[in-house]
């Protein structure tokens, strides 16, 4: 069976195209800057990477171009759409109506409609690109994997925020966490490499790229999670302020003359790292400038770290206990020096790292605790898209066998 996932964003899809007979990634790609003049794709197969310039105006226009390149007699890799078994779609923000993911019908586009307000930044681009691929592929199945649905295990004292409950009835305020696709592949894997049963574990996932999550996971379930109702709420990101006391708003407003919509836009697009180094929300180009002397890049690093060290005692204290610490994304795989950092503040739960170990582990599924750890710290590489193609493929085969039962019936 081969399944084509995608991620679109507001001006980009990002796709892989997966054959799980032969368990391999066949070919994957971004189409980016759509509707700009400089629009392209950058498409990747096992014979190498190209990338060209190519006008796109809109998902669909950009959704026939992986469609022409995943065919194109030099750099393709299958013949016809139709060798293309389904399609499965990231899908930010489910709200409290999806708890997994699910196959898309009309009446599920309209529940991912209703969610747009909770995500606004997402939600519309990836019902763009739902919309876009139901035209390409019709009757193929398309399943929409939610962000959000991992962590509708939250308990309700966890997922409560304290404020007159009548807004969480009337408008579903609340917590909903967000990279739950990332966590539950991490917290899968985790348990794998232990060799001890999911059910029996407590981890901690740091998912620490541009974007933030620490999430609290007990046998298997999220029972916390850094997100909140937005993604903003929780650590400090790559653009994103993560927790702000909520006077802040208020003052602001006041004191430089702010709306509401500018003061939501610097806490998404102007903080975090950005805003307190001043150079780049790229922990990479941070880290650079910090070695050079720059004070407020190195600051930034610290407060980071910081707060992420933090965020894991929190975790600690919700699980009672912690037997694993696994840290993931971007700066999570690729960064000593911040799992350094954050780990020299966990002593306390007896989570020690070797130093050669973690020197070393970059960008690859590594054991970084010392010998005398008692919580394992590991290093697990995220693949999200492998989740969705597994949900997908699971939800599609399951039609297709109730639709071969019918038939024989």
């Amino acid at each position: 069976m081969r399944i084509l996932v995608l991620n679109c964003g507001s001006s980009s899809i990002k796709y892989q195209l997966f054959d799980f007979e032969k368990d391999v990634v066949m070919a994957q790609g971004t189409v980016a800057k759509i509707g700009e003049p400089a629009s392209y794709i950058r498409h990747e197969t096992a014979s190498g990477r190209i990338d060209r310039k190519v006008p796109i105006l809109n998902h669909v226009q950009g959704l026939n171009v992986v469609i022409q390149y995943l065919m194109d007699p030099e750099h393709g890799v299958i013949h016809d759409p139709s060798e293309i078994s389904a399609v499965g779609h990231r899908v930010v923000h489910g709200g409290e109506s999806f708890t997994s993911s699910t196959l898309i019908t009309e009446e599920v586009i309209d529940k991912i409609r209703e969610c747009v307000p909770l995500a606004p930044l997402h939600n519309p681009h990836n019902l763009a690109g739902i919309e876009a691929s139901r035209k390409m592929f019709p009757g193929i199945p398309q399943v929409a994997v939610f962000d959000t649905s991992f962590h509708q295990t939250l308990p309700e004292k966890a997922f409560l925020y304290p404020i007159p409950y009548e807004f969480y009835e009337k408008y579903k305020v609340r917590k909903y966490g967000f990279h739950g696709t990332s966590c539950r592949y991490v917290s899968q894997k985790t348990a794998e490499i232990l060799r001890r049963p999911i059910s029996e574990v407590k981890m901690i996932v740091c998912h620490l790229g541009n974007g933030v999550t620490v999430d609290a996971i007990a046998g298997g379930k999220s029972v916390d999670t850094s997100m909140g109702l937005t993604p903003v709420e929780g650590l400090m990101m790559g653009t994103r302020s993560g927790d702000v006391d909520p006077g802040v708003i208020y003052y602001l407003s006041k004191a430089a003359n702010l709306t509401l919509d500018e003061i939501y836009d610097i806490l998404n697009t102007k903080s975090g790292l950005l805003g307190i180094s001043g150079v780049s929300n790229d922990m990479r180009e941070i880290i650079k400038q910090a070695d050079s002397g720059n004070r407020r890049c190195r600051l930034a690093i610290e407060m980071f770290a910081y707060r992420v060290s933090k965020y894991i005692g929190t975790c600690a204290a919700v699980l009672d206990g912690v037997d694993v610490i696994a840290f993931t994304a971007g700066i999570g795989e690729n960064s000593p020096l911040l799992r350094s950092m954050i780990c020299e503040h966990l002593d306390y739960l007896g989570a020690l790292i070797d130093n050669g170990k973690n020197n070393s582990a970059i960008g690859s599924e590594s054991e970084i605790s010392s010998g005398d750890s008692r919580v394992k710290v590991l290093v697990v590489p995220t693949d999200e898209e492998k989740m969705i193609a597994a949900d997908t493929m699971e939800i599609a085969s399951k039609l297709a066998e109730r639709e071969a039962l019918l038939r024989a019936g």
